[in-house]
């Protein structure tokens, strides 16, 4: 979780000037979607932690 703070810091909150507080919550819901759901993460193989969509297994029957 640290890591994630640091990059929300480096890349959205250092480079801001909110004027509002709606303005602010909604530029970082976007920062924490696209961090947790679509960047690729080097622990995870580069691939991004929460895909849009899952593969199923497909059992083959004989």
């Amino acid at each position: 979780m640290l890591d994630s703070h640091g990059k929300l810091r480096d890349e959205l909150l250092n480079g801001e000037i909110f004027t509002t507080l709606l303005e602010a919550k909604v530029l970082i819901e976007q920062w924490r979607k696209e961090y947790n759901q679509f960047r690729s993460h080097s622990s995870l193989n580069y691939q991004p932690p929460a895909p849009l969509t899952i593969k199923p297994k497909i059992e083959i029957l004989t």
